[in-house]
């Protein structure tokens, strides 16, 4: 039987805020191997992603940024999950998270994005038409002790 992760890396970022080109990097189904080069600066591929945005680009306020950790922090003690390091900033979201091994990192970020966007409507803090948050995100399995405490040193640290 396969040994479970200690826990995942979880990273998502606000709808419209990294689109494809950015000179940040990102990624997609030809460039989303760990330790290989994300997609290229490509200011005609951005523009092209920008234009093809439904709703403006959502960043999160002071106000939403606190409603996105403090509902984060409630779904995890509620699911009895191991919430390890979280910062949540004004374009995306990173968390350290222990779930059980029958929770897939994928679900976890799912739940929390669906839990915060509806707290963040309740508080009349997004639109109820509005896209808040990218479609997926990034998942990284943390299997060992190394990696773990790299993840949450750069979640608390690295912002």
């Amino acid at each position: 039987m396969p040994i479970p992760p200690l826990g995942y890396l979880l990273t998502w970022t606000c709808y419209g805020t990294r689109l494809h080109g950015d000179e940040r990097g990102t990624v997609d189904m030809s460039h989303n191997v760990i330790g290989t080069p994300t997609l290229a600066h490509d200011n005609r591929r951005q523009g092209i992603m920008f234009k093809a945005l439904v709703h403006a680009p959502y960043l999160l306020s002071d106000r939403s940024r606190q409603i996105v950790d403090e509902t984060i922090r409630i779904h995890c003690t509620i699911r009895r999950w191991a919430l390890h390091a979280l910062n949540v900033r004004t374009n995306h979201v990173h968390i350290v998270v222990t779930c059980p091994e029958t929770i897939s990192p994928e679900t976890a970020m799912e739940q929390f994005k669906a839990w915060t966007t509806r707290r963040l409507r309740e508080a009349a803090l997004a639109g109820l038409d509005a896209d808040v948050w990218t479609e997926h995100g990034s998942t990284r399995w943390l299997n060992n002790e190394e990696g773990f405490r790299a993840a949450v040193d750069y979640v608390l640290n690295g912002q």
